[in-house]
């Protein structure tokens, strides 16, 4: 059972969520919280797996409160869930040591499987954060004519597992895109992060665009059209 806090200032939104999430069989909402300050008590009383972590809040905003979450050494991984898909947002959220930043106009189903997947310990974005993410720092040259180095060292599968990461899917999702096991794109994933010389799955995102993988600003994936 996936133990989690919801934290948002307006009641209405904060009670939805924690309705929509303890519906699922494998969450349990062990407590609400009106404000970040709230949010850090309640995590160190009832050590949660997962904070679903609103950002504009009153008294320590949600990336505060991720900050404290981390300085204090509480295990629970963060899940920002916000309206406001801007840059200062995203950047501020991955410094402060969020799992995972997803928008709130994502459906139920993919709130459902976000808090799962940052619950298992990975990385999850919006994949129109996860453009945004890329364009702040990849300073795109002409596409190469082949893949770069690192890229060469990677099997064809892996080449194509590091394709999926560029554009937010998560393991499960990779998984049901390729017919494979979740274990299996684990397995994968970690190994293109270790051929890459990544740490995470950011940095092989932006490795992916820095070598064509992906179309800056569409977050297309060359020769595959339009994300699903």
């Amino acid at each position: 059972m996936i133990r989690i806090v919801v934290a948002d200032d307006h009641a209405l939104i904060r009670g939805g969520l924690a309705g929509m999430l303890g519906a699922e069989d494998d969450i349990e909402v062990v407590g609400e919280a009106p404000d970040g300050a709230a949010a850090v008590d309640l995590v160190v009383r009832e050590r949660p797996d997962v904070v679903v972590m609103d950002i504009r809040m009153p008294v320590m905003d949600g990336i505060a409160a991720t900050r404290r979450l981390g300085e204090h050494g509480l295990a629970a991984r963060v899940l920002v869930l916000t309206t406001f898909d801007l840059d200062e947002y995203v950047y501020e959220a991955l410094r402060a040591g969020a799992g995972g930043f997803l928008l709130k106009d994502a459906s139920p189903a993919r709130l459902a499987e976000a808090v799962r997947t940052v619950a298992a310990g990975e990385a999850l974005f919006a994949p129109s954060v996860t453009r945004r993410l890329v364009e702040r720092f990849v300073r795109r040259a002409p596409a190469p004519s082949g893949l770069p180095e690192a890229f060469a060292g990677l099997t064809a599968r892996e080449v194509e597992v590091a394709r999926l990461i560029a554009r937010g899917l998560s393991n499960g999702e990779i998984a049901g895109r390729l017919f494979l096991s979740e274990a299996t794109v684990k397995t994968h994933v970690g190994r293109v992060m270790s051929k890459l010389g990544v740490r995470d799955r950011v940095g092989t995102v932006i490795a992916a665009y820095e070598a064509g993988l992906v179309e800056p600003g569409t977050g297309d994936v060359a020769g595959e059209g339009a994300p699903a």
